[in-house]
């Protein structure tokens, strides 16, 4: 649903097409701290997903409240829509995020 928290609703549709466009993603957390967001589409290619997957990671660990003890992120799984999910080792995403 559109909503003004999440700029899907303003006064200025310019910006708002333009950062759509620019490819503009806003993730959220759910309620068990779970993360879903996508990081690209089919047509993508295999450097154009890990970028987007670092960027990501990267948003995410930046994000991490000062409160926060212990690992920020404790697993990270890919899937498509409705394929499986395949784990992926934090360490080289903590890695890759910090690089």
């Amino acid at each position: 649903m559109p909503n003004p928290k999440t700029g899907t609703v303003t006064m200025d549709v310019r910006r708002a097409v333009e950062e759509i466009k620019a490819g503009k993603v806003e993730f959220r957390v759910d309620k068990a701290g779970v993360v879903h967001v996508p990081i690209g589409k089919v047509s993508f290619e295999p450097q154009q997903l890990l970028d987007n997957a670092s960027a990501l990671a990267a948003s995410v660990i930046k994000a991490k409240p000062a409160a926060a003890k212990g690992r920020y992120v404790r697993s990270v799984t890919v899937s498509s829509t409705m394929g499986p999910g395949v784990p992926v080792d934090t360490a080289s995403v903590e890695a890759e995020a910090k690089a």
